[in-house]
């Protein structure tokens, strides 16, 4: 594998060799917490196998992530001389209890994901271990020993190219605490990889890493929570606004709506279904984002007990049709030259509010036109080069295209989709034939 960097337009995130990288990931943030060996190999071979190449996780989990073993009974930090579990001191005793300890479970999966192409965009720790305020604890950084945990986990990973570091997780920064916390878990990665991965940060809901670190030094791409709160949130918004900033980063929709999340943490709203997750996912990258990240209400947590907030358990939520259906993304986007790609709103010429809103994102010679709800499509002809195109509607639900024709590039142009309404969501692909 190659370690990621940030494009020179500093929009995208690029190989060592220059190369283009689509950010698909999925959401896996119990990944290393509830998972044994053979789980987690059924899980990363899924993923691998339906074109995710990103998998977020948390070292350190969500809630008792600290307190409560792991699938082999092992926690991942031992407890100082007053009783509190201490980052300074990782748990990596193979004479106790169990002869594979925490923190070789986390190799093995990391190495396994490796093995299948799969980045790990890693969480040192969840936020509720710095903020109490916004989750169970127990608090255990402060501003030295989040030093310490982050060199020591930094040198212990610094040979895996396929880590991208996750600070934060889901809290916000509310005092200079906190700051310094993130500043010196962030230095200490640094001096313990030696600066080799890509850094970033996971917002508060409805928030951007951008509203409150875009301008650290050691904050490389932002990331974008646009949450759980309700239908037809219109994330791109966000997006346009942090491609905008002044000092400009890649940005991501790192935690959109998940499929089968009830709508609004309540379950009476009903449940976000794979359409939710398509439409969240397309107007995020066609506004601007280098990528999207997908999750699954039963995947991130591994969820083994149904009811009626976790419907199904993680084994049979991995197929669902939104995590099927991400990949169709991932291909169009790669299918036409990537660096260049750009959000371009001018190429339609009559759009809509929201759950019907439309986004446009094209290249020199392409565009795609995201139409969530079918219905017609009035284009300004004439941005893309050329005398001729060439009109085709793309299906996100099977990747299959439909020939609409050629047209000369002039005017503004009608095309009505196949199909219409909730569900029926289709993406406008016209080439220029110059080329």
């Amino acid at each position: 594998m190659e370690l990621l960097k940030v494009s020179d337009n500093r929009r995208f995130l690029v190989k060592e060799d220059g190369s283009s990288f689509f950010w698909l990931a999925d959401t896996a943030w119990n990944l290393f917490h509830k998972l044994n060996r053979d789980e987690a190999e059924i899980y990363l071979n899924n993923r691998a196998e339906n074109g995710f190449n990103v998998i977020q996780a948390v070292a350190l989990g969500e809630h008792d992530g600290i307190q409560t073993p792991n699938a082999y009974g092992r926690i991942p930090l031992k407890k100082n001389e007053s009783g509190d579990y201490d980052p300074c001191m990782p748990d990596l005793d193979t004479t106790k209890k169990s002869d594979y300890s925490y923190w070789e479970h986390v190799d093995y999966i990391i190495n396994k994901a490796e093995d299948l192409g799969l980045y790990i965009a890693l969480l040192p720790t969840w936020g509720d271990k710095f903020n109490l305020k916004w989750g169970m604890g127990p608090v255990i950084f402060d501003e030295n020993n989040a030093f310490a945990y982050g060199k020591w986990i930094g040198e212990r990973y610094k040979d895996n190219k396929n880590i991208i570091w996750v600070l934060g997780g889901d809290r916000p920064l509310e005092s200079g605490k906190h700051f310094d916390i993130i500043r010196a878990m962030a230095k200490g990665i640094k001096e313990g990889d030696g600066g080799i991965h890509l850094v970033t940060f996971h917002p508060f809901g409805e928030h951007s890493s951008s509203e409150c670190v875009n301008d650290e030094n050691w904050l490389d791409f932002n990331m974008y929570q646009s949450g759980h709160s309700q239908l037809n949130y219109p994330n791109y918004e966000k997006i346009t606004e942090d491609i905008n900033m002044q000092s400009v980063k890649p940005i991501v929709d790192s935690e959109p709506r998940y499929e089968d999340h009830p709508i609004n943490f309540n379950a009476q709203n009903g449940y976000y279904d794979d359409f939710d997750v398509r439409q969240a996912a397309y107007w995020a990258v066609f506004a601007g984002a280098f990528g999207h990240t997908y999750g699954h209400h039963s995947v991130w947590s591994m969820c083994s007990d149904v009811s009626d907030y976790f419907i199904m358990t993680w084994r049979n939520a991995l197929d669902r049709p939104g995590a099927t259906q991400m990949k169709y993304l991932k291909n169009l986007i790669e299918s036409r030259t990537f660096l260049e790609r750009i959000p371009d709103q001018s190429l339609i010429a009559k759009n809509y509010i929201g759950a019907n809103h439309m986004r446009a994102t094209r290249g020199n010679n392409y565009a795609f036109i995201y139409c969530p709800c079918g219905l017609k499509c009035e284009i300004n002809m004439g941005i893309l080069i050329g005398n001729k195109v060439d009109v085709q509607w793309y299906n996100p639900r099977n990747g299959v295209c439909l020939p609409v024709g050629c047209f000369d590039n002039i005017g503004v142009k009608t095309f009505v989709a196949p199909s219409s309404g909730r569900g029926h969501d289709w993406i406008l692909v016209i080439d220029s034939l110059e080329k």
